[in-house]
């Protein structure tokens, strides 16, 4: 599933090809989607204007205004498990799984494509955007000024869950997903099984500065590609080659010093790769 890096690369890279133009039309292929797309979306966005490309967790924020709208509105787009947004020419053949356009006036095309269906598209007007329920569930944003030690040390406390549990909880951080928590534990040399509560606090400092340096890292280079991510113009992201646990079972822990040999766990339905020496 692309994570918040591969979600903030994609936003990177569409933006210069979106921001300042107009919206000529939006062609629906397949609307069923995770959500089914209404069928009024395409007329309320046509002849709007996009005046920025934004991400908010693993959503990208397409801000319009202008045109069939009567009032500034946001196109949330979310690429689900499988999804990736390219910048295309308007007459590029679609693919099999390519399920919508959006034409723009430059005769470029933002055109989505997500095999599995589990992404989304919505409308919501701008002013309101803190009501939109999966906006408004989301935790802070792991490089904003509200993710800090005091921040994760409060739904921590007293929590017998484990830190990964929490760390991929939306609602305590916003953006995380399985891949770079394995990494940012690592790093923080925590066990991913210990309970959240049983960590001192003293140990959330470094914890929250490997989350923010693992993510850094991960959109310099273009994100991971696993399975089917690519960028918005096709390319590959090449943190997978800078993995230091995640699919690296059996292969000997990167941290200096360490003896340890990297594991591989099933924990709530998912890999878990952690060194059993290093992560207490």
């Amino acid at each position: 599933m692309p994570e918040l890096p591969e979600v903030e690369t994609t936003r990177r890279g569409v933006e210069p090809h979106v921001v300042g133009h107009r919206v000529r039309a939006l062609l629906v292929h397949e609307p069923r989607l995770r959500w089914r797309v209404p069928a009024s979306l395409p007329a309320k966005v046509q002849g709007a204007t996009v005046l920025a490309a934004e991400r908010r967790a693993k959503y990208l924020l397409f801000r319009l205004e202008g045109g069939a709208l009567t009032a500034p509105a946001t196109l949330l787009v979310h690429l689900g498990m499988s999804g990736n947004l390219r910048v295309l020419p308007a007459a590029t053949p679609r693919l099999t799984h390519d399920h919508f356009d959006l034409m723009l006036d430059s005769g470029e095309t933002l055109r989505f494509n997500d095999p599995r269906r589990f992404g989304s598209v919505d409308l919501w007007p701008t002013g309101a955007i803190a009501d939109w329920a999966p906006y408004a569930a989301r935790g802070p944003e792991p490089w904003g000024p509200d993710f800090t030690p005091d921040h994760l040390a409060r739904p921590f406390k007293g929590r017998v869950a484990s830190i990964k549990a929490m760390l991929l909880d939306q609602r305590v951080v916003a953006g995380l997903g399985n891949i770079y928590v394995c990494e940012a534990l690592h790093r923080a040399h925590i066990s991913p099984f210990k309970p959240a509560g049983g960590i001192a606090k003293k140990r959330l400092g470094p914890l929250t500065t490997a989350i923010k340096d693992v993510l850094a890292e991960a959109v310099e280079v273009g994100g991971s590609t696993l399975k089917d991510f690519a960028a918005a113009d096709g390319a590959l992201g090449y943190f997978q080659h800078r993995f230091r646990v995640y699919d690296r079972e059996g292969e000997p822990c990167p941290t200096p010093g360490c003896k340890g040999v990297i594991a591989r766990e099933v924990q709530a339905g998912r890999s878990t790769f952690f060194c059993p020496v290093c992560q207490v």
